[in-house]
């Protein structure tokens, strides 16, 4: 039989997605870390040989709950629309809630819950479930309707919609965004 033919037979009964899907149990590489006070885990304990970027920022954990692209994709998706400050434009972000990320990883976010931010190249911001909430945090993992590569913005980014949070959206676009590391790898639960 043509291989043209065989893989036309194959498409039509439908067998085709099953040889493409991923082997059940596979993941993709991990883009997002959760340690701290995290009542689940899905990896173990930090590795200061495979987990170099954190031992050169000096973390460490027991436990903790890792996101893979797939895994954030499956989650339900919110999209804002905010003015960034890297070229005073209106960008069309998508992504889950951080409420919905921590959620998933059996995090119980209070108003006082401490989650720190951190990007690779180290930077740390430090916000609280109130206000993860009320600004509504999301995970972007899609800026203007593409994936957010490393190098850019991405492929993770911690933001909110400050243009619809009147406390941020009366300040210049330039102070809007302390709270919200690109380059998102780890998030820190206390």
């Amino acid at each position: 039989m043509e291989k043209r033919t065989f893989l036309g037979a194959l498409a039509a009964t439908g067998a085709a997605p099953a040889l493409a899907a991923p082997k059940a149990g596979t993941r993709g590489p991990t883009l997002l870390t959760v340690t701290g006070a995290i009542p689940k885990a899905n990896r173990g304990r930090f590795d200061p040989v495979a987990d170099q970027m954190m031992f050169k920022q000096k973390l460490a954990f027991e436990k903790a709950w890792t996101f893979d692209y797939a895994a954030l994709a499956a989650l339900p998706a919110v999209t804002i629309k905010p003015t960034l400050e890297y070229d005073g434009k209106v960008h069309t972000l998508s992504g889950p809630l951080l409420a919905d990320v921590l959620k998933a990883a059996g995090v119980l976010v209070t108003d006082a819950t401490r989650i720190t931010l951190r990007a690779v190249d180290g930077y740390a911001a430090a916000i609280t479930g109130a206000q993860a909430r009320k600004q509504r945090f999301i995970v972007a993992t899609e800026m203007d309707g593409a994936p957010m590569a490393l190098g850019g913005l991405g492929p993770l980014w911690a933001v909110y919609d400050a243009d619809r949070v009147p406390e941020m959206a009366s300040r210049p676009v330039a102070e809007r965004f302390g709270s919200c590391p690109w380059a998102l790898y780890h998030i820190d639960i206390a």
